[in-house]
């Protein structure tokens, strides 16, 4: 039995069955009791495994086997995740890591909050948060955080980094495509590296869109001419360890698909380049008199090219929503 801090339990009644999106989860409550849950509307039962829900719509649970395409897919993306081997790393990232490692990380995720409306004290759901580096930003931020992956072994990590740094965000098992959080719930919808991995982004995009009251953030590899350079050189994947075609978003789709949702977008791109278990170059780069020259040298690297550079940004933000300093803690 898992007993939940007051913010994460307060997010509790965000939570909606995957298939509805309507009706109340019986059952679940702060202590996250193992055990199935019910839709009070349709109802569909979920389980909760080792304290985490498990909302993922019946016809694509990991636990099942089916013969339909995107299932399938889906569930080798799942079944990956919940193979990773660099669990330390994980949870740990990017604590414990080189100093320029570590700093790249929070300047990634600064770029990519730094337009949101204020995140202290706003509900955000991090979609595909995989081990939940992004979900300890936002909580960092004073975000409440709920923190969704379709991998179960992704959720578990992200629930023992909370639990090493008594972070108070709260862990589901669900799928970007069928968001199991109602309709404009939260105040901000964010996702760090999660849509490329599917078959067909647009369908999460939507999903984020449907669950923000005031604002979305995407941000995710694009289609670069930079990138299909490094693609052809070898320093690029055109194909994940998973088996899946890396999706690299075009921002003229992503920013249609927003303002029909009614959002106002801005759309930018950046350079970010580095392996993801940091290497000799990043530990180099970490020592002093070296580290300060890097960060420089980063972001004059990215006024000077980023407008071509391989990652894409786009913050939607509702009329009537203030825009910028979202990645500020105070």
């Amino acid at each position: 039995m898992t007993k939940l801090g007051p913010d994460a339990a307060g997010l509790l009644p965000l939570l909606a069955c995957p298939v509805c999106r309507q009706g109340e989860l019986l059952g679940l409550d702060e202590t996250l009791k193992d055990g199935d849950i019910h839709c009070s509307d349709c109802g569909n039962a979920y389980p909760v495994r080792g304290g985490i829900p498990i909302l993922l719509p019946p016809e694509i649970d990991t636990a099942a086997v089916h013969d339909e395409l995107d299932h399938a897919h889906k569930q080798r993306q799942a079944g990956f995740f919940d193979r990773e081997v660099a669990e330390t790393f994980e949870i740990n990232r990017p604590h414990e890591s080189p100093r320029a490692y570590e700093w790249l990380m929070a300047e990634k995720f600064r770029l990519g909050a730094e337009r949101l409306p204020r995140l202290r004290g706003a509900t955000v759901v991090d979609a595909c948060c995989g081990s939940g580096m992004e979900a300890e930003f936002l909580a960092r931020a004073g975000a409440k955080v709920i923190a969704i992956d379709i991998s179960e072994g992704c959720a578990i990590r992200a629930r023992k980094r909370a639990e090493r740094y008594q972070l108070d965000y709260l862990v589901v098992v669900g799928d970007v495509e069928r968001l199991p959080v109602r309709t404009r719930a939260a105040d901000i919808s964010y996702v760090h590296d999660g849509l490329h991995h599917l078959a067909e982004p647009v369908k999460g995009i939507r999903e984020l869109g449907r669950v923000a009251a005031k604002a979305v953030s995407i941000n995710e590899p694009g289609d670069a001419l930079a990138t299909k350079f490094a693609v052809r050189l070898g320093v690029a994947l055109a194909e994940e360890g998973a088996g899946n075609r890396v999706a690299r978003l075009r921002g003229g789709e992503v920013r249609r698909e927003l303002e029909l949702a009614g959002f106002q977008t801005s759309v930018r791109r950046y350079l970010m380049y580095y392996k993801h278990e940091p290497g000799s170059v990043m530990r180099l780069v970490s020592r002093p008199g070296l580290h300060q020259a890097y960060r420089v040298a980063t972001r004059l690297a990215n006024a000077a090219l980023g407008r071509w550079g391989n990652k894409l940004q786009v913050t939607a933000v509702r009329p009537g929503q203030p825009a910028g300093g979202g990645g500020q803690a105070n």
